[in-house]
């Protein structure tokens, strides 16, 4: 198994993700090497003689970087030899089995859209992001990548989703639901409510709309909605996440007899602050493409890369894109082959 890490593309430089890579080649033997695609001499000067003696990394030499500035269309014309580029080349040419990138999302997603084409019956590809709740954990899509969708499109990241959550997360009838201002089949706007007429009629387990507060009350698997409404849920959920265990430290803090419960309840702490580290999941794939790529955060540190890592290795071994392949050719009739845009 090859993987192509692109380690241009995050906050931190590219020593942090070398080093996640590190930790991934270490923990999964059946990762037999990783292409390290970027600026040359700035991957080198971060190698060590044990990895250049390892055989299992190898540097692939991109003379441009894809900001998060840039306009990625635009950009992708003007620098043809930028590191996420180069790195979707590799996973065309079948060299390389997965693509790993904490780059510009758009950017990701147009290259992997123009160089590797979407799956048969796909017309969007789409972040599928998984969140973990009390009971469960449910995959929310698209969570970034298409801001506006047409109802076919979400009936797609209806399908990809619950393929996902079935095969990666082992759901045996992931249930669906359309994310809506209510409940009713009546309530939500123009996109929502037409999605919802398509879903009815596909093969999938759907619950109807289910509203923010459902969530996390264990009551759907996949929570289908456009981008731009994905991709706010998704970071008010990291921002509560992270404003309610500052809140908590301050308040357990402040007099001995809070410190002392704070200390006896430490392991409880421990364990629901590993459940909601967004690192554990280490990387978003993204859904429809003809080649498995993984979106990691732009702030990634070692630990999510390798968490990446291992998520792009669950996504090979699951065959995603050929039971998204068949489950798309039996849909085709009612989805009536969808739109390109």
């Amino acid at each position: 198994m090859r993987i192509a890490v692109d380690v241009m593309g995050g906050d931190h430089g590219c020593g942090v993700i070398i080093e996640g890579v590190r930790q991934a080649l270490a923990r999964y033997p059946q990762v037999s090497s990783i292409f390290l695609v970027g600026l040359e001499d700035d991957i080198t000067a971060c190698l060590s003689t044990a990895d250049r003696d390892s055989g299992r990394m190898e540097v692939v030499h991109a003379s441009q970087v894809l900001t998060m500035h840039d306009k990625p269309v635009d950009a992708l014309r003007k620098k043809k030899d930028c590191s996420i580029t180069r790195a979707i080349e590799l996973v065309k040419e079948g060299r390389a089995d997965a693509l790993i990138s904490p780059g510009n999302t758009g950017g990701i997603l147009s290259a992997g859209t123009i160089r590797l084409r979407l799956l048969p019956g796909i017309s969007r590809g789409a972040i599928a992001t998984v969140i973990p709740e009390p009971e469960n954990e449910f995959v929310l899509l698209d969570s970034g990548a298409n801001v506006e969708c047409k109802p076919h499109h979400l009936a797609e990241f209806a399908i990809m989703g619950s393929i996902y959550s079935r095969e990666v997360l082992g759901k045996a009838n992931p249930r669906v639901g359309v994310l809506s201002n209510g409940t009713e089949e009546n309530k939500g706007n123009e996109l929502t409510l037409e999605a919802h007429a398509l879903l009815r009629r596909l093969d999938l387990n759907f619950v109807g709309n289910v509203e923010g507060h459902d969530l996390f009350h264990n009551k759907v698997d996949v929570v289908v909605c456009d981008g731009f409404v994905g991709n706010i849920v998704l970071k008010t959920c990291e921002s509560m996440a992270r404003a309610m265990f500052g809140w908590l430290r301050t308040e357990l803090m402040r007099n001995p007899k809070r410190k002392m419960g704070a200390f006896l309840a430490k392991n409880a702490f421990r364990t629901l602050k590993t459940r909601l580290d967004a690192e554990n999941y280490g990387g978003a794939p993204l859904l429809g493409l003809n080649g498995v790529v993984m979106k990691a955060h732009a702030s990634a540190s070692d630990r999510a890369i390798m968490n990446a890592i291992r998520t792009a290795v669950e996504a090979i071994n699951h065959n995603l894109n050929d039971a998204i392949t068949r489950d798309m050719k039996y849909a085709a009739p009612i989805l009536g082959g969808g739109e390109s845009t």
